[in-house]
Parts: structure tokens; C-alpha cells; sequence
């Protein structure tokens, strides 16, 4: 066999989703931007900048060169988490390099063998590899349906699971725009002394008292973890996990990809702790945004799609081809907006992924539109 023979499937598999209408390719940032999680417009804030800059000048090193348990623990990761446990009023905070990783090592550590895993369908991959790289059962609820997560603990108990229930969801899904039951799931989880484990992504820094999230004021219960990432509203990257001081402990001592992994890099901890003074600094910045959010969301209600009420706002198409059609007639109006296919989204649900950012004005947002009519028409 020739060293090309080898790489066949590999091509086949390439050539199935272009016939699919599903091929990625990597693609640079141009145009008006609708299309980045930079929510409050903090990727390029000068007083993030600023903070890294004075960091440097003071010897704080770029990598953290291993390790949180070998050398790699670098006192601003540590004013990081106890700056954030005070800020989202929880007993201990954990840093870790992303959101995605952060994801995987909750649900692989703390849910045990004989525990159960009850995940909203549409909460994110991250998430389903978690569970599904764990040690306990894993169960599907129908989106934002806090009685089918209930269903599902009392059909798993029935069978004979004694162990503890896990329900796992989103406070705002990153493809609908859309907010969970946190008081439902909440009540849910009461009920059956369950935890709740809710994923802040894009609802960190956008919603809540100073911007500290949607499940704000569940934050400090003993049956809560949360998850916090730095790389969207908070301009930076890496992720903040929340949870009662022992949970985060059995994290340090049990969690292979946080035990494993280089630490990340002390100055997005910097960055972090700066992002989290802006947003009790700068009320403003998420006035602005919710300002853009109402304009889109009228906007798109004119055209015949339903708003989220959230900065993401999905244009569902449905079919594959046509949402990239349109997606790049709209880049070549110069507007970075992208197309969302399967298995990001459901099959039959290719969309516009509309994301709102102070990166852009009211006279942007409306522009958009407009050009969005034309193509449409089209």
C-alpha cells in the first residue's frame, strides 16, 4: 500500500460532507463583526491591555511552565480565583484553560460511577464529551424541558439507580439565543438532592448584578458548580469553574485534565481579574449591548424571524447550501456574519449565527438588515 493509500478514507470522508454541504474551512476575520463572542467589546479594551502590559513590566511570566500542582501555580492564578470566588459569591473558584477543558474535567470527575448524567439535548459538545468520557450513566432531556429532566431522574431511579443526579445546562444556548429554567432545573434538582451544574458561557458578563450571570442567585448553594468562561464577554480566554470549597477540592485532587495540563498562562489571569472590574466599572457597556439586542431583535422580527432577546440571534434557514449562500453574500457585503450547520445545530435547523458585540453601532446592526432583506429577496 502507497503512503497516499493511506489517506483515502480520510478524503472520502472530506468529499462526503462537501456533498452535504457540511465542509469547514479556517477563514480570517473581515468585515463588521457579527460573528465573535466578543460581547462587550473587552478584547481590545485598553484597560485589559493595560493590566497584561503592567503584569509584564512587574515579571509576571507569559507561561506558566506546568503544571498548577508542580510549579505552574502562579500567584495571579490564585488572586484570579479567590477575586472571583468573591465576585460571583461562591466558596472557591478554580482557573483552567478553557472553557471546553474546563467542561470535560467537571463532568469526568465529580459525577461518580452510579450517578447519573442528565444532559439538555442542545447543550454543548464539550459537555456531551464530559459525560460521555465519565464514569456515570448519561441521559438526554428535551430542550429547556425542566419536567422531562425531572422524568428522566425518576425513570433512572425506578430502574435502580442509587447514586446522584447530575442535571447539566446552559443559562444561554450558544446556537438559539435562548434561556434555561434555572429555577425549574433548580426545583428539580431540590427535589431529587441533585446537583445542577449550569454553564455560564454566554451569559458571563452580559447578564446579572454586575454581569456576574443568569444563575447569579444560585451561586454559593452546596449542590451548584458553574462554569464561567473568560474568552467571550470577558475578552480573554481560559474558564472559571465555581463550586463549594470541596468539590473544587476533589477537582485538584482527582481531575486528570486539570492535574495534567500545563497551567494556563498567568497573564490571562490578569486579563480576567481587569475584565472583572470593568464590568462593576462599566454598567454601560452592557446597557449598549441590550440597546442592539432590542434594535436586531425588532429588525429580524420584520423579516419574519423570531427574536431571541438575547446578543444571539439565529437566522434559521434550514437548508445547508442556501445558509452558506447566504452567509457569504453578506461577508462579501462586508458584514462577518457565518454559517451554522449540522452537527453544531439539528439537521433541517442551518442557520445565520447572529452574534451581537459592542464591536459594531446601532447604524451597523441596521445596515445588516437591510442588506440581509436584499439577499433574501434574492
Amino acid at each position: 500500500m502507497s503512503g497516499r493509500a493511506l489517506l483515502d478514507r480520510y478524503e472520502a470522508s472530506l468529499r462526503g460532507l462537501a456533498r452535504k454541504s457540511r465542509l469547514r474551512s479556517l477563514s480570517g476575520r473581515a468585515g463588521l463583526d457579527f460573528a465573535s463572542n466578543d460581547y462587550l467589546g473587552l478584547a481590545g479594551s485598553k484597560r485589559l491591555a493595560d493590566a497584561v502590559a503592567v503584569a509584564l513590566a512587574n515579571g509576571t511570566p507569559v507561561g506558566a511552565t506546568g503544571s498548577r500542582l508542580l510549579r505552574g501555580n502562579d500567584p495571579e492564578h490564585e488572586a484570579l480565583e479567590a477575586k472571583s470566588a468573591r465576585f460571583f459569591g461562591t466558596e472557591q473558584a478554580l482557573f483552567f484553560g478553557g472553557g471546553y477543558v474546563a467542561n470535560f474535567a467537571v463532568l469526568t470527575t465529580l459525577p461518580q460511577k452510579g450517578d447519573l448524567i442528565v444532559l439538555d439535548e442542545l447543550i454543548h459538545a464539550s459537555a456531551h464529551e464530559g459525560a460521555r468520557a465519565g464514569r456515570a450513566e448519561v441521559a438526554e432531556a428535551r430542550h429547556n424541558d425542566a419536567d422531562a429532566v425531572d422524568d428522566a431522574i425518576k425513570a433512572w431511579r425506578e430502574g435502580g439507580g442509587t447514586g446522584r443526579a447530575w442535571i447539566v445546562a446552559e443559562s444561554l444556548y450558544s446556537m438559539d439565543g435562548d434561556r434555561a429554567p434555572l429555577d425549574e432545573l433548580t426545583a428539580v434538582a431540590d427535589r431529587h438532592e441533585a446537583f445542577l451544574f449550569i454553564d455560564e458561557a454566554h451569559a458571563t458578563g452580559v447578564y446579572g448584578p454586575e454581569g456576574r450571570g443568569l444563575a447569579h442567585h444560585l451561586e454559593g448553594r452546596d449542590n451548584v458548580v458553574v462554569l464561567h468562561t473568560c474568552g467571550k464577554a470577558l475578552g480573554g480566554s481560559g474558564a472559571i469553574v465555581t463550586a463549594p470549597a470541596v468539590l473544587a477540592d476533589y477537582i485538584v485532587n482527582r481531575s486528570r485534565p486539570f492535574i495534567y495540563a500545563t497551567a494556563p498562562s498567568p497573564l490571562m489571569a490578569v486579563a480576567a481579574m481587569a475584565a472583572l472590574d470593568i464590568l462593576a466599572d462599566e454598567p454601560a457597556r452592557r446597557e449598549r449591548l441590550a440597546g442592539l439586542v432590542t434594535l436586531a431583535g425588532k429588525r429580524a422580527q420584520a423579516l419574519g424571524f423570531q427574536p431571541s432577546g438575547s446578543q444571539i440571534l439565529p437566522i434559521v434557514i434550514g437548508d445547508n447550501a442556501k445558509a452558506m449562500q447566504l452567509a457569504e453574500a453578506l461577508q462579501a457585503r462586508g458584514f462577518d456574519v457565518r454559517g451554522i450547520r449540522p452537527p453544531t445545530v439539528p439537521e433541517g435547523t442551518a442557520r445565520l449565527r447572529v452574534s451581537l458585540t459592542l464591536n459594531v453601532g446601532e447604524d451597523d446592526v441596521s445596515a445588516l438588515f437591510d442588506s440581509l432583506a436584499e439577499e433574501w429577496d434574492r
